[in-house]
């Protein structure tokens, strides 16, 4: 009964939250026309862009920061902050339409926008410029900017053998950049920078990250071009360097259109996140490659783990200190700083894909705690059982297989299967170094359609399945014995 109860107050719980979420709070400022007219309001922007720099050193407003520029759409659509602040070009009208919202007004300061190259790379910084400077541009920018006519690529031969431009960018929003239809990169950036690779005699790669990690790809050679309708700052010209600007861009402020109704129907969101753009097709690929990241890393943390809890049993002092050592590090240091470590120092310049780097990440991880469990299951059946074992005749190895070890599986399978489903839950991080898994698929699509409800209960889930599928599987051993 107090299940039943407890159960009951959970699902209250959480419809009201959904409906307080969903709800928002209530506006009554003017609408500001102006920046000086910003007083007492909350910006919503994203974490290290210049509106953070520039509003942060402002009392008289608050900052509601957000690690993408979908979260902070989100924000002023649910009533957590009065205004989004961005680049004027980042909502298009059909988009504002959708969302329910408008443009209350274009800043005055212009800015110039540039894309950004590891410091100390001018040869690629040369080869870029030099295209820009006979690139189209003026209609390349009305194409993607005013709906213009779209300008033909010209043909190039590209060298076989010939190493992609790596590409990364820090928004997929229209018209800058997304990710279009069959899962294909578009927008005005994008544009530019197929372009360039083309003219250079180089294949085209694109890749989704948040500025921290595209910041870190750029520094450690991961990334050859950044691309986030940057700002040419004297702060960020001390971390990487930019190539001549191609587009000068004003700050554009983004509020709820009060007069409007962009209410839309369950159904027509779940076509707007799925149907749309075949979108689906993102969850599915980012499915397969958490499966994958996910059994893998078991199988590898699984026979690593044999050999911790094989030291840790070893009558040798040095391997049993070992043991202690390697557990104590993987303890101490949580998964994302490692995973980045591995990816972004340790095998920088190895040329492994980052699922292996994850796999290799999360495998050590994994090895620790399984380590642990296989070590503590063994040590908890009772000395007598593999003297009895050995007493009657039987191999030691016979004697671990036949007698101690189902002993051990039993009470260590519901720990280990414990750690399988942690470890799934852990493979969410791997976006950072721009792996399309489940998690950073539902990011890409809330991106695009500033939907969070759908993208994220589909991939809830979907990890329900998994971890579920999980449990069901290694219990199948349990019924074995």
């Amino acid at each position: 009964m107090k299940i039943y109860y407890f159960f009951n107050l959970t699902i209250y719980f959480l419809l009201i939250s959904i409906v307080t979420a969903c709800s928002g709070r209530s506006s009554s400022y003017k609408e500001p026309k102006s920046e000086d007219e910003l007083t007492g309001l909350v910006l919503a922007c994203t974490n290290g862009s210049y509106y953070q720099q520039k509003y942060e050193k402002r009392t008289d407003v608050q900052l509601f920061l957000t690690s993408n520029e979908a979260d902070a759409v989100q924000a002023v659509r649910q009533g957590h902050a009065d205004m989004y602040v961005s680049d004027e070009v980042m909502l298009p009208l059909a988009d504002l339409k959708r969302l329910g919202m408008k443009k209350a007004f274009v800043g005055e300061e212009c800015f110039d926008v540039a894309f950004a190259i590891r410091k100390g790379n001018t040869e690629l910084t040369e080869q870029l410029n030099a295209f820009l400077d006979t690139a189209p541009l003026d209609s390349i920018i009305n194409y993607w900017i005013n709906d213009g006519q779209f300008i033909e690529e010209p043909a190039f031969t590209i060298p076989e053998g010939q190493k992609p431009l790596r590409c990364v960018c820090g928004i997929n929003i229209a018209p800058i950049s997304y990710v279009g239809e069959g899962g294909r990169w578009e927008g005005l950036d994008v544009d530019i920078l197929r372009r360039f690779a083309h003219s250079i005699g180089r294949t085209f790669e694109m890749q989704f990250m948040d500025l921290g990690s595209a910041i870190m790809a750029i520094n450690t050679g991961k990334a050859d071009v950044f691309s986030a309708s940057l700002f040419i700052t004297e702060e960020r010209q001390k971390m990487m360097d930019f190539s001549r600007p191609y587009y000068k861009c004003h700050p554009g402020y983004f509020i709820v259109d009060r007069s409007g109704d962009a209410q839309m129907s369950f159904w027509e969101r779940i076509s707007l996140n799925l149907k749309t753009e075949n979108r689906w097709k993102l969850i599915v690929d980012g499915f397969v490659e958490t499966i994958k990241i996910t059994f893998f890393s078991i199988l590898l943390g699984t026979l690593l783990g044999i050999g911790v809890c094989a030291c840790r049993r070893s009558r040798h002092r040095w391997l049993r200190t070992f043991a202690d050592l390697y557990g104590d590090f993987i303890n101490g240091i949580p998964t994302l700083v490692l995973l980045l470590i591995l990816f972004y120092v340790v095998f920088a310049n190895s040329g492994m894909s980052a699922s292996l780097v994850a796999i290799v990440a999360f495998a050590m991880c994994f090895a620790s705690s399984s380590g642990n469990i296989f070590d503590t299951s063994i040590s908890s059946v009772p000395r007598g059982q593999t003297e009895a074992g050995l007493s009657l005749g039987f191999t030691p190895f016979k004697t671990f297989t036949g007698i101690v070890f189902p002993q051990a599986l039993k009470k260590g399978l519901p720990l280990y299967t414990g750690e399988c489903i942690s470890l799934l839950k852990n493979t969410s991080i791997v976006g950072y170094i721009a792996i399309a898994d489940l998690t950073r698929a539902s990011d890409l699509i809330r991106s695009r359609t500033f939907d969070a409800l759908i993208p994220l209960l589909i991939v809830t889930i979907l990890y329900f399945i998994l971890a579920w599928a999980i449990r069901k599987t290694l219990s199948l051993c349990l019924l074995r014995e």
